[in-house]
């Protein structure tokens, strides 16, 4: 028969403290800083960054250059968010979806159409349509007032142009960054693995071309993409990005236990919404201690994507550093509003 083991207490009581204490010291730590400055990090009680989502696409068709004027005339100072993707030929897209088949007048992979014969073809970026091959919808795109509209109804700066009467045509990444050469910019790459990548190295040849490094950040829900992302932050330190789903639980996680100390995540900004389920649990990230978390480390919050009127004056009371809209216009008569000049 076996001796019952005794604990030893004293033991236990002195791994327990030591325990203790080092998570006592790292909850009073300073924070790592992600980045050493930050543009995108407000003064508190400072008015949020307005980034127009694809452009603004309840005003003007999704990731089009039509849709990124009509944010322009909303605001000058406007962050423009956007989706892209390479074509054949290795042109950098705007696009929402890696195929053409829902937001278009064309069908297929973008990887399999040359830029060239988007253009050639005026393939029309301004569809909503349902379904896929023989059972595809083709669906014109109305705004949120349910009104077709075209490229002559955009407000225009001075001296430009419509493109096209009728058409939207494809837009491309550069066209975005020398036409708003003084706006911020939030470009995430839609493909995955090794396409993905190569799109990630042509938008880098871009950022280098038109020393737009200080201005654009680098997104992307991949995880393959995020990595690559951070191995080219090796050669181009100046690099800013967001994380995809994992790098924004870690800063979550490990500042609701006080623990982010451990927390040293190159990233600019946060990109959330403000709740999200994961296993069956609602996360609620619309907190201001998960702001402040993110603040001790020089990082901004983005809030995506915020319609709702009460959501984002919510969002401004908690401090948000910018929120994403679909809106542009209603979100800059909440903005006059509540910071009058």
């Amino acid at each position: 028969m076996k001796a019952k083991r005794s604990i030893n207490w004293k033991k236990f009581a002195t791994i327990l403290l030591v325990i203790l204490a080092v998570y006592c010291l790292l909850a009073v730590m300073p924070r790592p800083q992600s980045v050493k400055e930050n543009p995108f990090v407000i003064e508190e009680g400072s008015r949020p960054l307005l980034i127009a989502h694809g452009g603004g696409n309840r005003e003007f068709p999704d990731n089009t250059l039509e849709a990124c004027y009509n944010a322009y005339h909303a605001d000058p100072n406007v962050m423009l968010e956007m989706d892209v993707s390479i074509t054949k030929d290795n042109v950098v897209i705007m696009s929402h979806d890696t195929t053409l088949d829902y937001r278009t007048s064309a069908s297929g992979a973008i990887a399999d159409w040359n830029y060239t014969d988007l253009l050639a073809q005026k393939v029309d970026f301004s569809y909503l349509n349902r379904g896929t091959g023989d059972q595809r919808e083709m669906i014109k795109y109305t705004d949120y007032q349910g009104k077709q509209v075209t490229p002559l109804d955009v407000p225009y700066p001075d001296g430009v142009s419509a493109r096209d009467e009728k058409v939207f045509l494809v837009t491309t990444l550069e066209e975005v960054l020398t036409t708003f050469p003084n706006n911020y910019v939030n470009v995430e790459i839609k493909q995955e693995g090794d396409l993905g990548l190569k799109a990630l190295s042509e938008v880098i040849n871009l950022l280098k071309k038109h020393n737009a490094f200080y201005r654009v950040v680098l997104a992307s829900f991949h995880t393959k993409i995020y990595k690559g992302i951070k191995e080219m932050q090796k050669i181009y330190p100046q690099i800013m990005c967001s994380p995809e789903y994992v790098g924004v639980g870690g800063i979550l996680i490990s500042s609701a236990i006080r623990l982010d100390a451990l927390y040293n995540e190159p990233v600019s900004v946060l990109q959330v919404p403000m709740a999200e389920t994961l296993g069956g649990i609602e996360l609620h990230l619309d907190k201001k201690w998960f702001i402040d978390a993110a603040h001790d480390h020089n990082i901004a919050v983005h809030f995506w994507t915020i319609d709702d009127v009460e959501d984002m004056k919510h969002l401004i009371e908690l401090g948000a550093d910018g929120i994403m809209t679909n809106l542009p216009h209603t979100l800059l008569q909440v903005y006059n509003q509540l910071f009058p000049q």
